[in-house]
C-alpha cells in the first residue's frame, strides 16, 4: 500500500459523493422535492472530509515532500493543484451560503446552490483525474520507500488529530445512504460506490 493509494481510495469516496450531489442538484432543477439532508450532509462531507482531511493531507504532507524531492514549487503540477483546491473552496462556500437560504425557504437560492455545486463537481472531477493520472504517478517516481511509510503514518496521525476517531465509519454509512437515496430520486440504480475504509 502506497501513500498515494490511500489518497486514491479517498478519491473514490469523494467521486461517489460528487455523483450523488449531481443527481440531487438535477432533481432540484427539475422541480422535484429534494430532502435538505442530501445537500447539508453532502456539503458537510465535502468540507470536512474532502477538504480538511483529504486536501489537508496533500497540502500539509504530500506536496511539501514532493517539492523537497525535486518537483517545482512554482509553475508545476503542485501549484496547479493548490490553485484548484482554492477555487473549489470558493464554490463550496457559495454552495453552503445558498444552501442555508434554501433551507430557510428561498427557492432561488436552491438553484444558485445547484449551480455552485455543478461548478465544484466539474472542477473536482478533473482535478482528481489530474492527481490520479499525472501528479501521483510523478510523485511515486520521486519518493523513497521510507518517505512512503512515513507519509502513511503521517496521514493516520493527521486524521486522528484533525478529524478525531471513527470519522471514516461515520462517512462510510452516509456515502452509501446518499448514493442510494439520490439514485431513487433520479430513478436510476445506485452506483454502489466502492470506497475502502480502515
Amino acid at each position: 500500500m502506497q501513500a498515494t493509494d490511500v489518497l486514491r481510495h479517498e478519491h473514490e469516496a469523494i467521486n461517489c459523493v460528487l455523483d450523488s450531489l449531481e443527481r440531487a442538484s438535477k432533481a432540484l432543477r427539475d422541480g422535484k422535492d429534494v430532502p435538505a439532508w442530501m445537500f447539508t450532509e453532502g456539503l458537510d462531507f465535502i468540507r470536512t472530509f474532502a477538504d480538511k482531511c483529504h486536501h489537508g493531507k496533500e497540502q500539509d504532507r504530500l506536496f511539501p515532500l514532493l517539492i523537497e524531492r525535486g518537483l517545482p514549487s512554482d509553475g508545476g503540477p503542485v501549484q496547479v493543484m493548490l490553485i484548484e483546491h482554492d477555487q473549489g473552496r470558493a464554490y463550496v462556500r457559495e454552495a453552503v451560503a445558498q444552501c442555508e437560504k434554501w433551507v430557510n425557504g428561498d427557492k432561488d437560492a436552491g438553484l444558485k446552490m445547484a449551480d455552485a455545486l455543478q461548478n465544484f463537481i466539474d472542477l473536482l472531477r478533473e482535478h482528481i483525474d489530474k492527481e490520479n493520472n499525472i501528479l501521483y504517478p510523478m510523485g511515486d517516481m520521486h519518493i523513497t520507500q521510507e518517505d512512503d511509510q512515513r507519509l502513511i503514518r503521517q496521514f493516520d496521525e493527521f486524521e486522528e488529530t484533525q478529524m478525531g476517531p471513527g470519522v471514516h465509519e461515520k462517512y462510510h454509512a452516509m456515502i452509501d445512504k446518499l448514493d442510494e437515496e439520490t439514485a431513487n430520486l433520479a430513478g436510476g440504480a445506485p452506483a454502489a460506490c466502492h470506497h475502502h475504509h480502515h
